[in-house]
C-alpha cells in the first residue's frame, strides 16, 4: 500500500538571501540577485555576471571544526537542511535513525577543490589530506546524516541541472513506499568559481550581456543564455500518518512525480519536446491532476533558446488546452540557474 506524503519543512540558502522566508520576499518583488562576479576576478573573461550568495558565514550554522570538513556547497546544504529540520520541528532523540534518510545532491561537487589543489600539487607535488572527502559530490547528504544522527537511506543524485528534483523525486518515492519515514532531501551548488564559470561559457551556455538587469531573462525574445547561481534547497518529506501523529505543521502534499530520458544529445534537450512532456504526464496522472485543478508550472526556463523553446513544446504536448491556462513562471529570472541546487530551490 502506497502512503501519502508530504512537506513539514523547508531551507533555503540563495542568491535573493538565506532563508526561505527572504528568497520568497525577493521573489514576490521581482528583486534579480544579479550581479559583477565578486569571488575571483573576472575582469579577463567573457562572462562578468553570476547569481553568487551573499553575506554567509557557515559559522552561523555549524562549528569551525565541522565547517573546515566541507566546502561551500556542503556549507550551503547543511545550513538549508538546519533551516528545514528546524522548521518540521524534528526531534532525532525521538525518531528510528534508521528509518530516517539523506538525499541531498550536488551536480559537480567542489570545483574550488579541483582548482586549489592542482595549483597546490604543480607547486609542491603534494595535495591536501583531505582532498577527496572534501571534493566529492556524497559529502552534502554525508555531513548532514553526521551532524544528525540519520542513519537511514543516504545517497546522492548526480543529474547536472536535475540534481536537486531527482533527489526529491528519490526521496518522495522512498516514503511512498515505506523504505523510509523521513526523508531530508534536495539540492546544493557552489561553482561560481573561474572553471566553473569557463567551463559553462565554452559550451555558450552562458549570458554574456553585463546589464544585471537584463542579463537573466528566461522565455524572453532576447534571451542569451543563462546566470549562474549558487545556494542549497531543503525540504522535509514525511509519511502523512507519521508527520500527524507527532504533531508537525504540514505545508503541502507531494503527490506525483515522473522522470524520463530523453536519449538526445549530451547537452541538447530534445527540441520536440515529447520525452519531456512523458515526464510532466507522469507526474500529473500519479497526482490525479484534472482539468478542473488549478496548475502553476515552475518552469526549468534557462534562458537558453533551446531549453525554453523545447520546454514550451513539452507543456503543451502534456497538457493540450490545459497549458494556455496554467501558471507558468521561471524563477531563474531572480536568482539565475542554481545548477544542481535549481530544482530544489524552484521546488
Amino acid at each position: 500500500m502506497a502512503n501519502r506524503v508530504v512537506v513539514t519543512g523547508m531551507g533555503a540558502i540563495t542568491p535573493l538571501g538565506n532563508s526561505v522566508e527572504t528568497f520568497w520576499e525577493g521573489l514576490k518583488k521581482g528583486k534579480a540577485a544579479t550581479a559583477p562576479i565578486t569571488k575571483f576576478d573576472a575582469s579577463g573573461f567573457k562572462v562578468k555576471l553570476a547569481c553568487e550568495v551573499k553575506d554567509f558565514n557557515p559559522q552561523d550554522y555549524m562549528d569551525f571544526k565541522t565547517m573546515k570538513r566541507m566546502e561551500p556547497f556542503a556549507h550551503y546544504a547543511l545550513a538549508a537542511a538546519k533551516e528545514a529540520i528546524e522548521q518540521s520541528g524534528l526531534d532525532m532523540t525521538k525518531e528510528d535513525p534508521y528509518r530516517v534518510g539523506v538525499i541531498v545532491s550536488s551536480g559537480i561537487g567542489s570545483m574550488q577543490a579541483h582548482e586549489r589543489e592542482q595549483i597546490r600539487f604543480e607547486k609542491s607535488g603534494k595535495i591536501a589530506p583531505m582532498y577527496i572527502p572534501l571534493m566529492i559530490a556524497n559529502m552534502a547528504s554525508a555531513n548532514i546524516a553526521i551532524q544528525y544522527g540519520m542513519k537511514g537511506i543516504n545517497t546522492c543524485v548526480v543529474t547536472a541541472c536535475a540534481t536537486g528534483l531527482h533527489s526529491i523525486g528519490d526521496a518522495f518515492k522512498a516514503v511512498k513506499y515505506g523504505d523510509a519515514d523521513v526523508m531530508i532531501t534536495g539540492g546544493c551548488e557552489a561553482a561560481v568559481c573561474k572553471t566553473g564559470i569557463q567551463g559553462f561559457a565554452a559550451l555558450t551556455a552562458l549570458s554574456t550581456n553585463e546589464d544585471p538587469e537584463t542579463a537573466s531573462r528566461p522565455f524572453d525574445k532576447d534571451r542569451d543564455g543563462f546566470v549562474i547561481g549558487e545556494g542549497s534547497g531543503v525540504v522535509v518529506l514525511e509519511e502523512y500518518e507519521h508527520a500527524v501523529g507527532r504533531g508537525a505543521n504540514i505545508i503541502a502534499e507531494v503527490c506525483g512525480y515522473g522522470n524520463t530520458c530523453d536519449a538526445h544529445h549530451v547537452t541538447a534537450p530534445r527540441p520536440d519536446g515529447a520525452t519531456q512532456s512523458a515526464a510532466i504526464r507522469m507526474a500529473l496522472d500519479e497526482a490525479g491532476y484534472t482539468s478542473e485543478d488549478e496548475l502553476y508550472i515552475n518552469a526549468h526556463g534557462t534562458g537558453t533558446a533551446l531549453n525554453d523553446s523545447s520546454e514550451t513544446a513539452a507543456f503543451k504536448i502534456a497538457l493540450g488546452e490545459d497549458a494556455y491556462k496554467a501558471h507558468i513562471s521561471s524563477t531563474k529570472g531572480s536568482a539565475g540557474h542554481m545548477l544542481g541546487a535549481a530544482g530544489a530551490v524552484e521546488a
